[in-house]
């Protein structure tokens, strides 16, 4: 079939992997353009076989506890973006010469002729941030958007849906621009670039040229961070349209065709005449919620992009006043006893939580659960001036205990070996006993949190309910 343009779905026979979101939304749309469809997934559960009887009653079939052999008379592979490439399905539909492709580039293809820009962003970390501020951006300057894509609504639901865009803020996952050959951005940004999910992809240089194609075919700009020259090299390698440039972003002062940091102030000097000479300024610093390094990082990705788009100054200042961030990103919980506790849960990996440590000073930091694959060495090296004491936690917390060991020494650390509901107030009681007034205790737990929680929002909200127990206590 190829990665061009599916002129008709009518007929074609679709497997589609995966009994999630994603795959759901899919199936339903593609068998709502008369394909015939068919989801394959290896669970079985009480849930799984509910969400296959309500496809059932739209004339999909479902395939559940098998999920690598592929249907018979398959014309097209639609995944979910956390199948792996190595999956024997996908193996079994190489060898039949069948194309996979994931829910971005179906989403893409069904785009009509007078469909919204998609403004894209990708990075190891910062992601749904920089996405949710460039919503607001779009929002204040009166443009009718959305955030979509690897955050909220189904992007296929979205296309396809009655309400007409202006321009969409599209945030993206490694995973989904493995499987989007023929997305083409009006421009884009990649915000950083650190080891991550690299037992999805195999290889570091792979990951990094899946994070790379969301530069492909970019018209107006490529947006890339100054201070990690891995994102500049994807910019230069991306084959993009005519006149295209390069913007990079910097907390910094900034240089020609830049955006950063003048004395507390936004600046640009890549989207005004004679940028040579002059800057235009966009916002304050602590029009930036919160405040932090890496978030400010954030907000100035997201002015470029807005910036690429045409919108006024004054549309980014007021776009980045009214954003809130969502739970469980470097959020205040409360202060206790002249200690502030931040919950960071989202912060999954290590350049997650190198960020967020190097936004406070003192720290006790609280930490561990599935460590992906990843090394600990560099975020503790990194970090071990700022840390007060560190509390241990989850399935992986003897990685993060060696390098500590390794790298700071002299820095107290509690490993708690315990996985029971009462395991985070426990981590952050001894947080507490570590903690001097001034501190803060950070949960920036660098790991994934399935080891103990559902999800990094459980993880955040059990923090949060353990910190204002103590809160109670101190009382």
């Amino acid at each position: 079939m190829g990665s061009g343009q599916v002129t008709s779905w009518q007929g074609k026979n679709i497997t589609v992997a995966g009994l999630g979101v994603s795959g759901i939304s899919a199936a339903r749309a593609l068998a709502g353009l008369g394909a015939s469809v068919t989801v394959v997934d290896g669970g079985d559960s009480e849930g799984h076989r509910a969400r296959a009887a309500e496809l059932g009653e739209l004339g999909i079939a479902v395939r559940l506890a098998d999920a690598a052999t592929l249907p018979e008379g398959t014309d097209l592979v639609v995944t979910s973006p956390g199948w792996k490439p190595d999956s024997p399905l996908f193996a079994a539909a190489a060898a039949a010469g069948v194309e996979v492709v994931g829910d971005v580039e179906i989403a893409w293809q069904l785009r009509g002729p007078d469909a919204a820009p998609w403004l894209a962003i990708t990075g190891t970390n910062g992601k749904t941030t920089t996405t949710q501020m460039l919503a607001s951006i779009l929002k204040a300057a009166g443009l009718r958007t959305a955030a979509v894509g690897n955050i909220g609504t189904p992007i296929i639901d979205v296309v396809l849906g009655e309400e007409k865009y202006d321009v969409l803020a599209v945030e993206l996952s490694s995973y989904q621009l493995h499987w989007a050959p023929s997305l083409r951005a009006h421009s884009a940004a990649v915000l950083n670039l650190a080891p991550d999910h690299l037992d999805w992809h195999g290889s570091m240089d792979a990951y990094a040229a899946d994070k790379g194609r969301i530069y492909e075919g970019n018209t107006v700009a490529c947006v890339y961070n100054v201070a990690d020259p891995a994102t500049e090299k994807l910019v230069e390698n991306a084959d993009v349209e005519e006149g295209c440039r390069a913007i990079g972003f910097t907390l910094g002062a900034p240089g020609p065709s830049m955006l950063g940091v003048v004395d507390g102030i936004l600046v640009d000097r890549a989207f005004v005449e004679n940028r040579q000479k002059n800057a235009q300024e966009l916002a304050e610093v602590k029009d930036v919620n919160p405040p932090a390094p890496h978030n400010i990082a954030n907000a100035l990705a997201a002015a470029a992009l807005a910036r690429a788009f045409g919108v006024a100054p004054r549309a980014v200042r007021d776009g980045l006043r009214d954003f809130r961030p969502d739970a469980h990103r470097v959020a205040f919980v409360d202060e206790v006893a002249g200690v502030t506790y931040i919950d960071d849960s989202k912060a999954t990996n290590t350049h997650a939580a190198e960020a967020s440590l190097a936004a406070f000073e003192p720290v006790v930091w609280i930490a561990g659960g599935l460590a992906k694959g990843a090394t600990f060495d560099e975020l503790v090296d990194t970090s071990a001036k700022r840390l007060r004491g560190v509390v241990l936690i989850g399935a992986d917390r003897a990685l993060i205990a060696e390098a500590l060991a390794r790298h700071a020494p002299e820095v107290p650390v509690v490993d708690l070996d315990r996985t029971d509901t009462g395991a985070m107030l426990a981590a952050v009681r001894e947080a507490a006993r570590l903690a001097e007034p001034g501190d803060t205790v950070l949960l920036a737990p660098a790991c994934a949190s399935m080891d103990m929680f559902a999800n990094y929002n459980k993880r955040g909200d059990a923090f949060a309910d353990a910190v204002r127990e103590l809160a109670a206590e101190s009382e």
